[in-house]
C-alpha cells in the first residue's frame, strides 16, 4: 500500500509550477514512493490546478498521490489520499465523502492511539526534530518514535520532521522503518540523487 519513502511537496515563495513539477519529478526519479501536495493557505482552484498535474506525474511513476488537508479537493481530484493535521476534519468525518486513504499527523501516543480508533489508515509520528516546515510545533524527540515502534505494531506509520541523510540513521535505530522528508529531498541540489540515497538506506532494512 505504502512504501518507505514519503515526499511532501510544499511550493516554495516564487517557485513557478513548472519548477515545482520538475523537482517534484526528479525526486520521484530517484525513488520516492509516496508524494503529497501540501499547498498550505492556498485557495481551491490553485491547489486543483497543481494537484491535477502532480498526480498525473505520481500515476506516470506507479505512486499515491496524496493531498493534504483537504478531503473535498482530494475527492474532486480523485486522490489516492488525504493526509489531515490534528486541527483537520477527523479521518471518520473525511471518509463521509472521501474513500481513499486518510493519514493523520500526530505529535503523542494518545493523539496516534484516537487516530487509529477514527480509522486512519496511517500515521506520521513527530515532529522528531524542530522542522520550518512545521513553525511553532515542539519537536517530539526519538522517544515518540520509539514509542511507535513498540506499540503500534503491523500499523503503518512514518516518522517525520527534520529528517535528513546526517540524522536518518538515528531515526532508524530508534526504530522507524518508513520516513517522510521535505527539504531533505525538496531542496537538494539533486533531487534525484538525495531520493537515491534514502532509498539505499532504507531498503538496506530488508
Amino acid at each position: 500500500m505504502l512504501g518507505r519513502l514519503y515526499l511532501v511537496v510544499t511550493p516554495r515563495p516564487g517557485w513557478t509550477e513548472a519548477y515545482t513539477l520538475d523537482r517534484t519529478e526528479r525526486a520521484l526519479a530517484g525513488g520516492v514512493e509516496v508524494v503529497q501536495l501540501r499547498a498550505k493557505d492556498w485557495e481551491a482552484r490553485p491547489t486543483l490546478s497543481l494537484g491535477e498535474k502532480m498526480k498525473a506525474l505520481a500515476e506516470r511513476y506507479g505512486v499515491p498521490f496524496i493531498l493534504n488537508d483537504r478531503p473535498d479537493l482530494a475527492a474532486l481530484l480523485e486522490a489516492d489520499g488525504v493526509h489531515l493535521g490534528q486541527g483537520d476534519l477527523t479521518p471518520r468525518e473525511a471518509r463521509r465523502f472521501f474513500q481513499g486513504l486518510v493519514g493523520r499527523s500526530t505529535h503523542a501516543p494518545g493523539q496516534a492511539m484516537k487516530a487509529l480508533e477514527e480509522g486512519a489508515d496511517y500515521l506520521s509520528v513527530g515532529p522528531v526534530w524542530e522542522t520550518p516546515t512545521k513553525p511553532g510545533r515542539q519537536a517530539t524527540g526519538l522517544g515518540y518514535v520509539r514509542w511507535a515502534a513498540e506499540n503500534l505494531e503491523e500499523r503503518p506509520w512514518f516518522a517525520i520532521g527534520g529528517i535528513d541523510l546526517e540524522s536518518l540513521d538515528q531515526v532508524l535505530e530508534a526504530g522507524a522503518r518508513r520516513v517522510v522528508v521535505v527539504r531533505a529531498i525538496l531542496d537538494a541540489p539533486d533531487p534525484e540523487g538525495a531520493a537515491r540515497a534514502f532509498r539505499r538506506r532504507l531498503d538496506a532494512l530488508g
